[in-house]
């Protein structure tokens, strides 16, 4: 069966792949986006799909569409990014997931929500699992999207319970790969985006941190799997549970990239979590979903890329 998709946040890195993933089904979708930090470019390609619609739009607006499932990408994701402008980000995740979830009730449609590992916060737990309520601290610089998607996550199931909306959530752990902004500010393409210039490489802190990286593509598999399936609501957590210190990253770039690039060391920001690792049990049974892309495969295939565009 032929869906009407509609993905919000679809011009941005996630949203992009994921609009390329369900054309590909031969799926109609609806794009929205306000270009807030997505590019018009990562979907010029598909402008001329009659079963690709492009709408310049910031959800924090209502509106009135047709479609039967509506992927809620929507949302600035790098720590910049979110920063930058605080208050759009929360109004992004509190008012934009209210008026997703409205469109969902009037038209019957399945909605999935884009939330994250942030909302562990700086875990007290190793690996992170669904049932664990997290450490986030509500006042501090990266609170604004810790505590929005925590919000959003709240709305999904108080519109499920009370409206009988058709939910499905997603916790998306680091990604990385074709589409992400070279100047986005994450770790991943800031390391390539500073080897591939022949610059410095930048660690925050000691290097000792360590998160999980996941591949778009592997990503893109598990959102799409989660939304197909007919009982599984979520919280399901979608990561690669490899696990790598900031350091070790670093040197699989310098490595990769073949350049001479040094590794210089400053001050950790604020709130910046230690650990980052999924438990991807629920994944497994619900979905029969595991990443399959290694680091370094992905990291030659992000670079790639990213020599395209610096």
């Amino acid at each position: 069966m032929s869906h009407v998709n509609l993905v919000t946040g679809g011009a941005g890195f996630l949203g992009s792949n994921l609009c390329e993933r369900l054309l590909n089904r031969g799926e109609k979708v609806i794009c929205l986006d306000n270009y807030y930090t997505g590019h018009k470019s990562n979907v010029q390609e598909f402008l001329d799909n009659p079963n690709f619609e492009l709408i310049r739009h910031d959800i924090t607006e209502p509106i009135v569409l047709e479609c039967d499932r509506i992927y809620n990408m929507a949302c600035p994701a790098s720590p910049p990014h979110y920063q930058r402008n605080p208050i759009k980000t929360m109004k992004t995740s509190v008012l934009g997931c209210m008026n997703m979830l409205g469109l969902a009730k009037r038209t019957g449609a399945r909605i999935l929500q884009a939330s994250t590992s942030e909302v562990y916060g700086d875990p007290l737990t190793h690996p992170q699992k669904e049932e664990y309520w997290g450490n986030v601290n509500p006042i501090g610089i990266r609170s604004c999207y810790d505590e929005g998607k925590r919000v959003g996550e709240t709305l999904f199931f108080d519109y499920h319970r009370q409206h009988e909306v058709d939910i499905r959530i997603i916790r998306i752990f680091n990604t990385y790969g074709p589409k992400m902004d070279p100047f986005d500010g994450r770790v991943v393409s800031n390391f390539i985006v500073q080897a591939l210039k022949g610059q410095d490489i930048t660690i925050y802190g000691d290097g000792s941190q360590t998160r999980s990286f996941q591949y778009v593509d592997d990503l893109i598999n598990g959102i799409v799997a989660m939304m197909d399936n007919d009982t599984f609501l979520g919280p399901v957590n979608l990561g690669n549970p490899g696990e790598f210190t900031i350091k070790e990253l670093a040197e699989k770039v310098v490595a990769a990239t073949g350049t001479g690039s040094k590794v210089i060391y400053e001050d950790l920001p604020s709130d910046d979590p230690m650990r980052r690792k999924p438990d991807n049990s629920l994944a497994m049974e619900h979905l029969g979903w595991e990443p399959k892309i290694p680091l370094d495969e992905g990291l030659l295939k992000a670079i790639e890329y990213f020599k395209t565009v610096v």
